[in-house]
């Protein structure tokens, strides 16, 4: 059964890389997308080489904030996992080898809903800030990254929501997400953090502690 579905996967990816590769602003060598739940305007859209975007994901560029550029760009390397949905309004950008899990959200937009005499379905679409995912980060199962920067190597927990901007070699978990744990590079060991990042009088010698 798994051989049957790896192989319909990839038979599934070669054409999509036939019929729709060409339509992309980017589509690298050695890249797959496999049945996506859909992609808009990818024109839009840059894929590196050897991109992985896994099963019903979803990938989107439209400027609904009037951007005078739109961009979703993906580094090369990346994994992307199942059923992930990441929309960009103005400016999406991962990283050379970004780790997602299933079911992770990505935007740099947010709808609005300060007018409370309007549905918020008839609210407009709110600019929000630039997502940035550094280079080797892991996203968890579920995350939120909304409109932040996040470093490289960051690791960001199963259902959190990033709102703030992390740092290179952190830790986040939580809704909203705070820093639990950090690199530190003069005694090279990842050392707990209080929530404004700042290190605590004790380090952990592991990551997984």
């Amino acid at each position: 059964m798994i051989f049957h579905i790896q192989l319909a996967n990839a038979i599934y990816a070669r054409a999509f890389r036939l019929l729709y590769g060409w339509r992309f602003r980017a589509f690298g060598r050695g890249t797959s997308v496999v049945f996506p739940a859909g992609i808009e305007s990818p024109g839009n859209i840059g894929l590196g080489e050897g991109v992985y975007v896994g099963y019903r994901s979803y990938l989107a560029a439209v400027p609904h904030t009037s951007a005078t550029q739109c961009l979703l760009e993906i580094g090369d390397g990346c994994s992307i996992g199942r059923f992930n949905h990441i929309y960009a309004t103005q400016r999406v950008v991962l990283g050379k080898h970004v780790l997602t899990a299933n079911g992770v959200y990505i935007s740099d937009n947010v709808h609005g809903y300060r007018d409370v005499t309007v549905p918020i379905l008839q609210q407009p679409i709110r600019q929000n800030g630039v997502v940035e995912i550094g280079e080797g980060s892991w996203i968890g199962h579920n995350a939120c990254i909304l409109g932040v920067r996040i470093g490289r190597h960051c690791v960001v927990g199963a259902n959190a929501v990033v709102t703030h901007d992390m740092p290179d070699f952190s830790v986040a978990v939580g809704a909203p997400a705070t820093i639990i744990r950090r690199y530190d590079p003069d005694t090279r060991i990842w050392r707990t953090t209080y929530p404004d990042g700042g290190f605590k009088q004790q380090p952990s010698v592991s990551p997984y502690a």
